[in-house]
């Protein structure tokens, strides 16, 4: 029987670890190349974004694929929403970000509904690795990027 590349005879890669899940080596590359603690807070967010999907009306499957280098989430099937994409901050170690298109209206949004998270200008929401993820707050604001599009058509028909 063939062995598929990365896994052992059969085994699926642990739940949680780089590997587990993953359609694209090279996105399950790019999270086993991050350290610890920032891969623990990158799958965490992952899981976040693809369980928001699941239970996001009108979004559908979501394509995971990698732009400029980062884990990207894109609504290709259903085109309902914008792409979302995570990494680690470089310019500060021990920090994670959550990206939106920054020539959208997202993170301004975001900061009228959620003014104690932290923001990287119009672009991102800044999370520091060690603390506890404010998971009511990021799956709404994923949940919107993720729609963003399908409100925008909804919203031109009315």
């Amino acid at each position: 029987m063939p062995r598929t590349p990365g896994k052992a005879a059969g085994k699926k890669p642990p739940a949680g670890k780089p590997g587990a899940g993953f359609s694209d080596p090279a996105v399950a590359a790019v999270f086993g190349a991050c350290p610890e603690p920032l891969q623990a807070r990158l799958l965490a967010l992952r899981r976040l974004i693809l369980d928001t999907a699941r239970a996001s009306t009108g979004v559908g499957a979501l394509e995971e694929t990698l732009k400029w280098g980062q884990p990207s989430y894109l609504t290709t099937a259903t085109k309902s929403g914008s792409t979302v994409r995570i990494d680690r901050v470089k310019a500060a170690p021990g920090e994670v970000a959550i990206y939106f298109h920054c020539q959208t209206d997202l993170v301004a949004t975001f900061r009228e509904l959620y003014p104690g998270l932290r923001y990287d200008g119009n672009r991102g929401i800044l999370l520091n690795a060690a603390d506890k993820l404010p998971e009511a707050p990021l799956r709404h604001c994923v949940g919107l990027a993720l729609t963003y599009h399908l409100r925008k058509r909804k919203a031109g028909r009315g």
